[in-house]
């Protein structure tokens, strides 16, 4: 069973910065597509960002220039650098992850839904 934590969320003030870590587990010898998403109190949850098996990455439009995503496959762990805050920036941070997948399948294209989710963390950014 893939796992999930994420950490490194906080209160800063506009324009400051966060790293979240999405430390994930439960899939030796496979790989898992991962995304980041959020959810403000009162809204739906909505893609932040994406980082698909070839390394391409995919922003919603509210944080493109602001926030980073990457992988590190040996570690097994998903960051989101985030920069240049804004208090609309302020939700729960979830990561999340698809289906595990054999890694040496050359061409494999990540699906769009995911199966697996952290338990967030909280992202605060006051004016």
């Amino acid at each position: 069973q893939v796992q999930l934590v994420e950490s490194g969320g906080g209160s800063v003030h506009s324009g400051g910065s966060l790293r979240l870590t999405c430390a994930a587990s439960g899939y030796t010898d496979r790989r898992v597509c991962m995304g980041w998403f959020r959810q403000a109190p009162g809204k739906e949850r909505e893609g932040v960002a994406r980082i698909d098996s070839d390394g391409s990455t995919t922003y919603a439009d509210s944080v493109k220039g602001r926030f980073t995503i990457s992988l590190d496959n040996a570690k097994n762990t998903l960051y989101l650098q985030m920069n240049s805050l804004k208090p609309e920036d302020t939700a729960m941070y979830y990561c999340a992850a698809s289906a595990p997948y054999y890694y040496f399948i050359r061409g494999y294209k990540c699906p769009n839904e995911y199966s697996y989710w952290g338990q967030g963390t909280q992202v605060t950014v006051s004016s």
